[in-house]
């Protein structure tokens, strides 16, 4: 499926749109047409860090992403993929309260849900006691919290100390000094920076 993954690589939206239209139709179990969305995605992401792609890269990666998963949905309401079996770990995602910037949480959740993450967004603004609702219900591994305002340092710090679970944090204002400020077990600054690190809490 060499081909579906150079379209999404190479940012061709209509023709990766096209070829996954195809693989459905002939079958194709669901598991392996989005390990080629994976595999384009890694493409993406290195290519990101090496600022050959930017922003407006990782936001049509999502969005052809998201379209993929509307077509490929019905392969897993049949029963024909083990997709859902095949998640490594739980995150609980949320841009704080009194923060509503979201472009950089949407960038992580596919990130995350493409690497095997089970993901649950809470949105934005969300509040310190939706935060401790959502993680006793949800049970998950890892807490992500976006903000891009430093008013965000004060609500991500109340999380932190309410709930005692791995907790990475990113936006355009994190650095180490607000990462130890806040009590947080990690910092980014950008989507693709944090995928390993969750990756290695929950191996």
């Amino acid at each position: 499926m060499q081909d579906l993954v150079n379209a999404v690589a190479e940012m061709m939206e209509d023709e990766a749109m096209s070829l996954t239209k195809k693989y459905v139709a002939q079958g194709v179990p669901a598991v392996q047409i989005i390990d080629a969305y994976k595999e384009a995605l890694s493409i993406i992401g290195k290519r990101f860090e090496q600022c050959t792609y930017f922003v407006p890269e990782l936001i049509l990666a999502g969005e052809m992403m998201k379209a993929a998963s509307e077509v490929i949905k019905p392969l897993m309401a049949d029963g024909k993929s083990n997709v859902e079996t095949q998640r490594i770990g739980k995150l609980l995602l949320g841009t704080v309260e009194g923060d509503i910037h979201d472009i950089g949480k949407d960038m992580v959740h596919m990130l995350m849900d493409i690497n095997g993450f089970e993901v649950k967004d809470l949105g934005v603004d969300v509040p310190l006691q939706r935060f401790g609702d959502a993680y006793k219900e949800f049970q998950p591994a890892i807490i992500g919290m976006s903000g891009l305002l430093t008013l965000a340092y004060e609500s991500m710090k109340r999380v932190v100390d309410m709930l005692k679970v791995k907790v990475i944090i990113g936006g355009g204002q994190m650095d180490e000094q607000a990462c130890k400020y806040i009590g947080a077990d990690a910092f980014v600054t950008d989507a693709v920076a944090g995928i390993n690190i969750c990756k290695g809490w929950v191996s």
